[in-house]
C-alpha cells in the first residue's frame, strides 16, 4: 500500500547527496535528492520530505546532470478547445491531453485547488477550477469565469512552469501555488507551510491517481 508523503522538516540537509531524477513508469520525472531501495519498496527523499513507492512504479533514475525533456513544447497556444465537454472533470482530462501533461497530475492540481468547483473564489481573488488569478488568466487571453477557458489556461500555465523548471514537479507546483518569484528566491520550494503542504498533497495524489485507470474518480 502506498505510503503518504511525509514531511521531515530540516532533517535532510540539501548537501546530503547529489540530486537525481526518478523516472516514473508513467514517463514523468520527479526531482529528488536521493533514493533508497529496500526489497520491493523505494523511498525518495526531496524538499525536506520523503515518499515511499513500489519499485515497480519507477522505471529508472537519472543523475541531475542529465537534461530532462520538457513535458511539452514551450510555444503558447490559445487555451480553447474546438468542442470542449461541459463536465469539469472531463475538461481537466481533455486539457491535460491538449497540453501533453499526465492527466493524473492535472487532476491532482484541480482537486487541490478547488475540488473541481467552477465557482470557487479564494480570499486572494483566485477564480475557478484551477484557481487562476485574473492577471494569469489575462496572460493566456482567457476568461477565468468560463470553466473551459479557466481549466485550459491553468493547465497550460502548469505546463509552462514545468518547462521553466526543467520538469522538476515540486518546483513547478510550488510556483503554481506561491508564484515563480518565491521559488526563484529560495531556489526551490519556499519555506511556506501552506506551499509545502500543497506540494506534498498534489504529489501524493498524483502518484496515487497515476496507478488508477480512472484518475478523475
Amino acid at each position: 500500500m502506498l505510503s503518504r508523503w511525509c514531511v521531515l522538516a530540516l532533517l535532510i540537509p540539501a548537501s546530503a547527496a547529489a540530486g537525481e531524477y526518478a523516472i516514473l513508469s508513467s514517463g514523468f520525472r520527479l526531482h529528488v535528492e536521493r533514493h533508497e531501495q529496500t526489497g520491493d519498496s523505494v523511498t525518495l527523499y526531496a524538499e525536506g520530505g520523503k515518499m515511499e513507492l513500489p519499485a515497480s512504479e519507477i522505471s529508472a533514475f537519472e543523475h541531475e546532470e542529465a537534461v530532462p525533456q520538457p513535458a511539452a513544447s514551450p510555444e503558447a497556444v490559445e487555451p480553447r478547445p474546438a468542442a470542449p465537454p461541459s463536465d469539469p472533470k472531463a475538461l481537466v482530462s481533455e486539457a491535460a491531453k491538449y497540453a501533453g501533461l499526465p492527466e493524473a497530475l492535472v487532476h491532482s492540481v484541480a482537486r487541490a485547488e478547488s475540488g473541481y468547483r467552477p465557482g470557487a473564489v479564494s480570499k486572494k481573488g483566485a477564480l475557478g477550477v484551477m484557481q487562476l488569478m485574473p492577471s494569469t488568466a489575462a496572460a493566456w487571453n482567457a476568461d477565468p469565469r468560463d470553466p473551459s477557458q479557466n481549466i485550459y489556461a491553468g493547465t497550460l500555465y502548469l505546463r509552462d512552469l514545468l518547462i521553466r523548471y526543467n520538469g522538476q514537479v515540486s518546483k513547478a507546483l510550488a510556483a503554481y501555488n506561491a508564484g515563480p518569484g518565491a521559488v526563484d528566491k529560495y531556489h526551490g520550494v519556499p519555506p511556506y507551510a501552506e506551499t509545502r503542504r500543497y506540494v506534498n498533497r498534489v504529489i501524493s495524489d498524483y502518484v496515487r491517481l497515476s496507478q488508477s485507470a480512472a484518475p478523475a474518480q
